[in-house]
């Protein structure tokens, strides 16, 4: 890793786990935290809001990612930040990394946070090797 790239990974870090306590996360007492960050530093963020019909609810990486098309972003970090799953970390769901790799590609780099800071690194292309071949840059 480069320090450039660490750097990168440090803000998405750090503005996942603010984004943590802004989570809306009543019925599964399991608040998510999320950020993004350009190459060039830009930096946005997402937090988990779920709602009594499960299936209007919205993960803490889409949200993000979605605010980062919104405001012509392309990110190349995204990090969770959330308690662990048992003893592992927690990375994105399926469906987000779906969208990661829509909105992304294979080569983001994807950070999960525990809520003591912990972290954990992977590419897209490592959580999802069998996903489909595209990306299309805004």
């Amino acid at each position: 890793m480069t320090a450039e790239l660490d750097a990168l990974v440090d803000t998405a870090v750090s503005a996942a786990r603010d984004a943590l306590h802004r989570a809306y996360a009543p019925y599964s007492d399991f608040p998510m935290g999320a950020a993004i960050v350009s190459t060039a530093g830009e930096l946005r963020s997402g937090v988990l809001v779920e709602n009594v019909s499960l299936g209007l609810a919205m993960c803490a990486e889409r949200v993000a990612m979605f605010t980062s098309v919104n405001d012509g972003i392309e990110p190349a970090v995204l990090a969770l930040c959330s308690k662990r799953t048992g003893d592992e970390f927690t990375f994105p769901c399926g469906a987000c990394l779906q969208v990661a790799l829509e909105i992304a590609g294979p080569d983001l780099i994807v950070v999960a946070v525990d809520d003591d800071g912990a972290t954990e690194r992977a590419t897209l292309a490592d959580l999802l090797p069998r996903g489909p071949k595209i990306h299309t840059p805004g």
